[in-house]
C-alpha cells in the first residue's frame, strides 16, 4: 500500500512502515516477465471463465454521498486497498534488493499481530462479508504467489497504460500483496480502524499519481485473478463481498487524497544542503525543503532520489523539528541497496530529492510524565534521538531511558551525539550496547541489556530497529510488565521487506 519499500519502525535496521513498499498491488516479477509467454502464460491473457462484476469509478466525497451499506455485511473492508500508483520503473533494471537498514514500513494497524495460522477461522462474530472473504483467502494461500502473478499479468494486459506507474523490478515486493491481505482480512469488520489506516495510504499514493479512475481497473482484475484461482470457496455472494469490500477501501482513499490535496502537496522538493560520512556505508543526510514541511518526531517519511526516478525508500526523521527548517536522515547503504546506496556513496550539497509526507504514530504522548524507555539498534537511533530533541523541547523533566544497540563499538556511529545530549540534560541516560566483541559498554543482546535496569513499570516504551531486535524487544517488554498499548514501534510484518 504504501511507499514502496518499509521503512524501519523502529527500525532502521531493517528497519523502517510501509511502506514500504511499493504498496498491495505490487507486480512481482521485472519487466520482461511482466506479460504472460508460453502455454500456460498464454492461458493467462484470457479474461476470466466468468464474468466479473464492474467496479464503479467513484469520484470524491465532495461529488457523492455513500450509498446504504449492503443489507447482509458489516461494512467491508478486506483487502488492503490495490495500490494502483507506485513508482514508474527507473530508467534500467536495478539490481535485486537487500533489505535495508534504516527503513521504516508503511503503517499497519495490527500487522504485528497478524498471523496466518487461525486468522480464517468463523468465530461466529465477523460479518458475513468478512467470512466469505476469508475463506477465499484461505484458499489462496498456498499459492499466493501465483494468484499474484496472475493479477499482474491481467492487469498489464487488459490496461497496459497503468503499467509505467509500476517499478521496472518487482520481484522482492512479491508477497506484499497476499500480506496486506492477511491484515485486511482481520481488520474487515473495523472499519474506524482500517479507515485510519487506508487514509493514510491514499494520502501516501498522492505522490505515485494514482487517480480515481485507476482504482476501478485494479479492482477488477483482483477479482479476475480471485475468480480464476478460488475455484472451491468462489461464488456469486463471494464476489459481491469481494466488490462491495474493494468499493469500500478504494472509495476510503480516493476521498483521502481528495482532502489532502487541498491541504498539501503530493511532494516536497529538497536540496541537499549536507552530507557527513559517520562509517564507510552510513551517512548523515541533511535537506532543505523547498516549502514547510510538517511533521512530529518519531515519524518517518519516504524518499525519493534523482538516480532512481519513482523509487521510493522510507526513512525516520533523525532529529525533532527544526527552527531552520531542515530535515536529518541517518541512512544506511546495502548491498544492492538502490537508493541508500545513491544516498550514501552518491548524493552530494546541492542534488535534489523528493520527499513525500510525514507517517507514523512512534510519537511521544506529552499530556503524561511517564518515563521513556527507547531501544534503539543500528540506524534505529535516528528516531529516538529525535524523540529525546523533542522532550527537550518540551521543558519537562521526565526520564529518558537509551538502550543504544550495535555489533561493536565501532557501530556506534552516533554515540558522540547520544552522551553530549546526556550530558545537556540530566533526566536522560544512554546505555551502549554491543552484542559482538570487546567494548566499554554493555554487552549482549539489547533486550537482555534492558532487563539488567529497571524496574520499567511507569515508563512507555519506544523501539526502533531491524525487524529481530523489535519482536523480542516487545516480548522482552511485555514479559517485564509492560503494557501493549505502552509500547510504540512500526509494523513489525513490513520490517522483513525492507529493501534498500
Amino acid at each position: 500500500m504504501d511507499a514502496p519499500t518499509t521503512t524501519s519502525s523502529a527500525g532502521n535496521d531493517g528497519t523502517g512502515g510501509s511502506s514500504g513498499d511499493w504498496g498491495w498491488f505490487t507486480p512481482s516479477r521485472k519487466r520482461d516477465e511482466d506479460a504472460p509467454q508460453g502455454p500456460d502464460q498464454e492461458a493467462d491473457r484470457r479474461a476470466p471463465s466468468r464474468p466479473v462484476s464492474p467496479i464503479r469509478p467513484v469520484g470524491t466525497g465532495a461529488e457523492r454521498r455513500l450509498p446504504a451499506p449492503a443489507p447482509a455485511p458489516a461494512p467491508p473492508e478486506q483487502s488492503e486497498p490495490p495500490s494502483p500508483g507506485a513508482g514508474a520503473p527507473p530508467a534500467e533494471n536495478p539490481p535485486a534488493r537487500d533489505r535495508e537498514e534504516h527503513q521504516r514500513p508503511t503503517e499497519t494497524p495490527g500487522a504485528q499481530d497478524v498471523r496466518p495460522a487461525g486468522l480464517f477461522s468463523d468465530d461466529g462474530t465477523a460479518s458475513l462479508d468478512a467470512v466469505l472473504i476469508r475463506r477465499t483467502m484461505a484458499e489462496i494461500e498456498p499459492i499466493a504467489d501465483k494468484v499474484t502473478s496472475y493479477f499482474y499479468a491481467l492487469l498489464f494486459v487488459q490496461h497496459p497504460y497503468l503499467r509505467p506507474l509500476f517499478p521496472a523490478a518487482m520481484d522482492s515486493q512479491r508477497d506484499r500483496l497476499f500480506r496486506a491481505l492477511l491484515t485486511a482480512a482481520k481488520l474487515v469488520d473495523d472499519l474506524d480502524i482500517l479507515t485510519e489506516y487506508l487514509s493514510g495510504l491514499g494520502r501516501g499514493h498522492r505522490k505515485y499519481g494514482t487517480q480515481p479512475e485507476h482504482y476501478p481497473a485494479v479492482g477488477e482484475c483482483l477479482i479476475g485473478a480471485l475468480t480464476r484461482y478460488a475455484t472451491g470457496t468462489w461464488s456469486d455472494e463471494t464476489e459481491g463481498a469481494w466488490v462491495r469490500a474493494y468499493t469500500t477501501i478504494s472509495q476510503i482513499m480516493i476521498d483521502a487524497a481528495a482532502e489532502d490535496e487541498l491541504r498539501a502537496p503530493a511532494w516536497w522538493q529538497a536540496e541537499v544542503v549536507g552530507h557527513e560520512l559517520r562509517t564507510p556505508d552510513i551517512a548523515v543526510v541533511t535537506v532543505r525543503p523547498d516549502q514547510p514541511y510538517p511533521f512530529r518526531a518519531g515519524q518517518y517519511t519516504s524518499l525519493e532520489t534523482p538516480w532512481w526516478p519513482r523509487v521510493w525508500r522510507h526513512y525516520s526523521f533523525a532529529s525533532a523539528p527544526r527552527a531552520d527548517g531542515l530535515l536529518s536522515f541517518h541512512v544506511k547503504a546495502v548491498p544492492a541497496g538502490w537508493v541508500s546506496s545513491a544516498l550514501v556513496h552518491r548524493a552530494r550539497p546541492g542534488d535534489v530529492i523528493r520527499l513525500g509526507p510525514p507517517a507514523g504514530k512512534m510519537t511521544v504522548d506529552h499530556s503524561t510524565d511517564n518515563g521513556l524507555l527507547c531501544l534503539g539498534g543500528g540506524t534505529g537511533i535516528a528516531p529516538i534521538k529525535a524523540l529525546v530533541e523533542d522532550v527537550a523541547e518540551h521543558g519537562r523533566d521526565r526520564p529518558v531511558e537509551v538502550f543504544y544497540g550495535a555489533r561493536s563499538d565501532h557501530d556506534l556511529y552516533d554515540i558522540d551525539t547520544m552522551l553530549r545530549l546526556a550530558q545537556a540534560h540530566h533526566w536522560l541516560s544512554v546505555r551502549p550496547v554491543v552484542s559482538d566483541g570487546p567494548t566499554n559498554g554493555l554487552s549482549g543482546r539489547l533486550p537482555d541489556a534492558v532487563r539488567q535496569y529497571g524496574p520499567w513499570n511507569s515508563y512507555d516504551a519506544y523501539l526502533s530497529g531491524p525487524p529481530g531486535m523489535i519482536r523480542s524487544g516487545v516480548d522482552t517488554l511485555r514479559g517485564i510488565g509492560i503494557p501493549s498499548h505502552r509500547i510504540r514501534h512500526d509494523a513489525i510484518e513490513e520490517l522483513v521487506t525492507a529493501g534498500d
